[in-house]
């Protein structure tokens, strides 16, 4: 196995591993449900707020670099899986899980096209594009 993607962004990771667990299937699905009953933890399942084991389940997780080149795109939305894990009621009214750092797109020579939540960064839309990424807003 090769060494893991060191991400700069824990929201670009969550992003990326949306893709690869959720959307591609290449890495095994975490559940809240089953990691907290295995844990031995209680959550609230009716709060927007992040799970503070689910977060440091996903900051813990090692991304195997020969994935990166699977990576083509990144759409962020709401309702993404990996999301309603980490915040089972998140109404994606704030930026709990908002990109603010992007360098970490060095990592994935295939990634072509990102939607993301709207942090109002035009720079950060500019500076995609110009790596020859399809950027923009959800």
């Amino acid at each position: 196995m090769s060494q893991p993607i060191p991400f700069t962004d824990a929201n670009f990771k969550l992003a990326v591993v949306q893709e690869l667990m959720y959307n591609q299937e290449l890495l095994p699905k975490f559940d809240l449900r089953e990691y907290a009953a295995e844990q031995g933890f209680t959550y609230d399942d009716g709060s927007v707020e992040a799970v503070p084991e689910a977060l440091a389940h996903f900051e813990a997780l090692e991304v195997p670099g020969e994935l990166a080149e699977k990576i083509t795109e990144i759409e962020m939305d709401g309702g993404n899986e990996i999301y309603l894990e980490i915040a089972p009621n998140w109404d994606g009214e704030d930026g709990l899980f908002d990109v603010h750092e992007f360098d970490d797109v060095r990592h994935f020579p295939n990634l072509k096209s990102m939607t993301l939540f709207y942090t109002g960064d035009e720079q950060a839309l500019e500076a995609l594009r110009a790596r020859g990424i399809e950027a923009d807003w959800l």
